[in-house]
């Protein structure tokens, strides 16, 4: 795969430098044929923006992008779309064939179509960022500099901003997350690990995202997350901002955040009284931690331990894991 992504970069350049070369002929002939370039900040968002081609449906342009240059496996795209692996495989088989029935060029697309692809390219790079911070931290890494990339890019996009800003605001807090090989709860936090200087980065974009009246999807999370880096969460403006997200959206991933919110402004009860009525989300391990924290704090005790439990056996990351067997055995 490494190979594989190092051959398109070359195959990129090769087509670059001739193009330029093709312009110092200054053959009249040519000029009809000349297309506007777009000036990409990083060849890896050049790929991304190849690989997303609009003629696939959005989640396989996506899949495809994250198995080809994200260094992302099939099982691990499998569950950041919570679908079985053997289902995303066979969407991945399906999308190849596509682009070898239909001849899909590998090309570079000019500037006046990357809006078409935004969309893609912003769930590839937010997606890369989410397994990096499960515990691959060179991919969060490498998924801020590609949103630093886009914002360079396309800076009047509010969306692309409004990535960014979330990237950076998550970002903040990964030093305090783990302490002596242990996953930390946010509210757990020692809050003076916080890289602060990303928060102000984070803010800053998330305030460019707003003067481009963004109210769209990252735009929305980025302000949830900027709320969650304030000395004390203010749940009240949390829980509305998730109600938006989930008319946005309709993802009960976010309906699950949002009753998790609700658990702190209405109380547990009714937190868990949404969470239990969400659909679609058994094979989700937040689900069932979420569900079983409220009902240890509920004192349901052996309701709660089946739920850790089931969580438990849905976790892939060891930290997830040794914090979850934690759970469990205080039980």
């Amino acid at each position: 795969m490494t190979t594989a992504r190092n051959r398109a970069i070359d195959r990129i350049r090769r087509e670059r430098t001739l193009a330029g070369k093709t312009k110092l002929l200054e053959r009249p002939e040519t000029v009809e044929d000349q297309m506007e370039e777009a000036s990409f900040p990083d060849e890896r968002l050049e790929l991304v923006f190849t690989c997303c081609h609009p003629a696939l449906a959005t989640d396989a342009q996506v899949a495809l992008t994250l198995r080809t240059l994200g260094g992302l496996g099939t099982a691990e795209i499998a569950r950041a779309f919570l679908v079985p692996e053997s289902t995303m495989a066979q969407r991945l088989v399906r999308a190849k064939r596509k682009i070898k029935a239909a001849g899909i060029p590998f090309r570079i697309p000019p500037p006046h179509l990357l809006p078409d692809r935004l969309s893609a390219a912003l769930a590839v790079v937010y997606l890369i960022f989410n397994e990096g911070y499960d515990g691959r931290g060179e991919l969060a890494t490498e998924a801020i500099h590609l949103g630093g990339g886009l914002v360079e890019l396309m800076p009047d996009e509010p969306e692309v901003c409004g990535l960014f800003a979330l990237m950076l605001l998550n970002n903040s807090r990964s030093a305090a997350r783990v302490c002596d090989g242990e996953l930390v709860l946010l509210a757990e936090q020692d809050r003076s690990l916080w890289d602060r200087s990303q928060i102000a980065r984070g803010r800053a974009a998330l305030d460019r995202a707003l003067a481009l009246r963004g109210r769209g999807p990252y735009v929305l999370q980025a302000a949830i997350a900027s709320l969650h880096a304030e000395d004390a969460s203010d749940w009240v403006q949390i829980a509305a901002l998730y109600g938006e997200l989930a008319r946005q959206t309709r993802s009960p991933v976010v309906e699950l955040n949002r009753a998790v919110a609700l658990a702190e402004v209405d109380g547990l009860q009714a937190g868990l009284q949404a969470i239990e009525g969400l659909d679609g989300l058994d094979d989700y391990r937040y689900y069932h931690s979420a569900r079983a924290d409220l009902l240890r704090r509920l004192h349901r005790r052996a309701e709660a331990r089946a739920a850790y439990q089931r969580a438990l056996e849905l976790a892939h990351s060891e930290l997830e894991r040794r914090f979850l067997e934690r759970r469990v055995a205080e039980l």
